[in-house]
């Protein structure tokens, strides 16, 4: 685990499971239709129960880069905030802006909803196919800057599946912090 104080809140990295957070909200790396999938998605949709997937349907959707907001179900997380990432081409359609307003547009629903902590798997990376370097230098980077303009979020956790997906957001994280 790792943890490094910016302004008013903390970032964290830990190798986990998502849907063991204890945190106000855990974020979701949906797919557009919310229906559940497999990785992270199809893992919250299992442990949280029917609730998350009956609001999913009422919302009916979600483009890439935005972000909605449904209760945690049978999680310790009151809330699963639901965001598509870019499916990875080569980096040159935009993928980047995409992956950045995933990290954003979820902090700033975060944050219009009072949620003072919240769990961020590594978005795009799994079935996506984006490269773990570049996403996690976006991700490190989009919540730095979040944590620097706003002391509302208390605790912003990067929640990494196996050994290897921590090992390059601590890396990043130190590059980051030290350039």
């Amino acid at each position: 685990m790792m943890e490094v104080k910016i302004n008013k809140g903390m970032l964290s990295l830990v190798e986990g499971d998502i849907t063991k957070q204890d945190t106000d909200a855990i974020v979701n790396a949906a797919n557009k239709s919310l229906r559940g999938g497999g990785g992270v998605d199809g893992a919250i949709h299992r442990a949280g129960g029917p609730k998350i997937l009956e609001e999913c349907i009422k919302i009916g959707g979600c483009e890439t880069g935005e972000a909605v907001i449904t209760t945690g179900g049978n999680l310790k997380a009151r809330y699963v905030i639901h965001t598509v990432g870019p499916i990875y081409k080569d980096g040159s359609h935009g993928e980047p802006q995409l992956l950045e307003n995933c990290y954003k547009n979820s902090l700033r629903l975060a944050s219009s909803k009072g949620i003072k902590s919240i769990a961020f798997p590594s978005i795009s990376t799994g079935a996506y196919g984006y490269p773990m370097e570049d996403a996690a230098e976006i991700a490190l980077r989009t919540a730095i800057e979040y944590l620097k303009e706003h002391d509302d979020i208390e605790l912003i956790r990067f929640v990494l599946f196996g050994e290897k997906a921590y090992r390059v957001y601590e890396k990043k994280l130190k590059e980051l912090l030290n350039p």
